[in-house]
């Protein structure tokens, strides 16, 4: 059995006082040697930790059941999948306005939401001929895997994404709309942005793509291609499997096993992506980083650089799912 369990975990409510739980939700995670990120708004909370699985069932419990939350996690869902390697490599429980940027004003999903709809009933929703399917994620979380017949806006950031609506949809004409994202987050957040702009029936993936992975066999599945992740997995597949997908350190694009095969990728310095955008100056550089990362794996350690760096472009997204 992989040895590390990773559970992604949001929920939209209502926390006027999000910043005196920072310390003490950090402080829980660091006792049971939990690493990941999550954040903490006035509209919830989102993230994703990882750590041997008792230790993650405590860290579980205690957003459950203390008092210090008023109930208010009581009923807060998880998504697990499993992992040879630790995906993470610090713990970070940050403040944030939103816990999925969107950038609009008022909208919240606590107070208007759209349809669930789950897993097993997905299939039959998106093979309606009248449903507009959207998939809501970034460009290079598409590009490698999508829905079936999905819409891809080509967003590279959420705030993106009312904008698209704005120019492509018309209320009176797109009667019916479902959406999905990578944990289920960032489209119930989207449906309810779409309500308010008069769209009558909206739906969205109750749990999202990783609920959809792990729910729905392969035989039966409507999805193709793998789903991107936050972490050190990069992508996973049907069951939740971790997928053939890397991640190129220079311009943090996903790798699929033929862009690895290609002449522009050199590990931890370019690839078919970003080859004829670095600098000579940046080549150097990630040059030299990628041999510390090598002398690092040598001596049996990790090297941190490795960790912080996979991520920085997508900082901002990291926590949208």
């Amino acid at each position: 059995m992989p040895k590390y369990l990773t559970a992604a975990l949001y929920k939209f409510v209502s926390l006027p006082n999000f910043k005196d739980l920072q310390a003490p939700i950090l402080e829980a995670c660091k006792t049971n040697n939990i690493k990941g990120s999550l954040l903490l708004a006035e509209e919830g909370i989102n993230g994703t930790i990882a750590g041997l699985p008792d230790d993650i069932h405590k860290i579980l419990d205690y957003l459950h059941t203390d008092p210090l939350f008023d109930g208010k996690f009581a009923d807060l869902e998880h998504k697990e999948s499993f992992a040879d390697e630790h995906p993470f490599y610090r713990m970070k429980v940050k403040l944030k306005k939103e816990i999925v940027t969107l950038g609009v004003p008022g909208v919240s999903p606590t107070k208007k939401v759209g349809t669930y709809v789950k897993p097993e009933d997905w299939n039959a929703l998106i093979s309606d001929p009248d449903v507009v399917l959207i998939d809501t994620r970034n460009d290079y979380e598409v590009d490698i895997g999508t829905f079936k017949g999905a819409i891809d806006p080509k967003t590279t950031t959420f705030r993106e994404f009312p904008e698209y609506v704005a120019q492509h949809f018309d209320k009176t004409k797109h009667k019916k709309v479902a959406m999905f994202c990578t944990g289920g987050i960032r489209c119930e957040k989207a449906s309810s942005f779409m309500l308010d702009q008069g769209f009558e029936e909206v739906y969205h993936l109750q749990g999202g793509i990783l609920k959809y992975l792990e729910t729905i066999p392969e035989t039966e599945s409507m999805w193709q291609g793998e789903c991107f992740v936050f972490d050190q997995r990069v992508a996973v597949k049907h069951n939740l499997e971790v997928g053939d997908f890397n991640q190129c350190y220079a311009c943090r694009y996903p790798l699929s096993p033929e862009d690895m095969q290609s002449d522009l990728y050199e590990p931890g310095v370019s690839c078919p992506h970003c080859y004829n955008k670095v600098s000579a100056e940046k080549r150097a550089r990630l040059k030299e980083r990628q041999k510390q990362i090598q002398l690092a794996k040598l001596r049996g350690e990790a090297h941190i650089g490795e960790a912080a760096e996979v991520l920085k472009k997508h900082k901002k997204d990291t926590r949208e799912d």
